[in-house]
């Protein structure tokens, strides 16, 4: 009769799918929220700023995709972006 106890690399495989998929879609809409949230700091008539500020705010963004771009892929560099005005 042969055996039908999956093997221990097979058991973990969905429930690691199933973990990143609830995660990723969990961080990634508060990332969006939290980025329209920045987004409302555009109210001209509650706030000033300058252009500069405008490019500081995305410049740092963009670095932080950058980032999530290097960490998931092959390579995994971890590096970390910090930010002030």
């Amino acid at each position: 009769m042969p055996d039908r106890t999956p093997s221990s690399a097979a058991v973990g495989k969905p429930e690691k799918r199933e973990k990143f998929v609830k995660l990723a879609e969990n961080r990634t809409r508060n990332a969006i929220k939290s980025i329209r949230v920045i987004g409302k700091l555009g109210n001209k008539n509650a706030y000033q700023f300058d252009d500069s500020d405008v490019q500081k705010i995305v410049r740092a963004l963009s670095k932080e995709i950058d980032a999530l771009k290097a960490r998931m892929s092959s390579t995994g560099a971890k590096d970390s972006v910090d930010f002030k005005l």
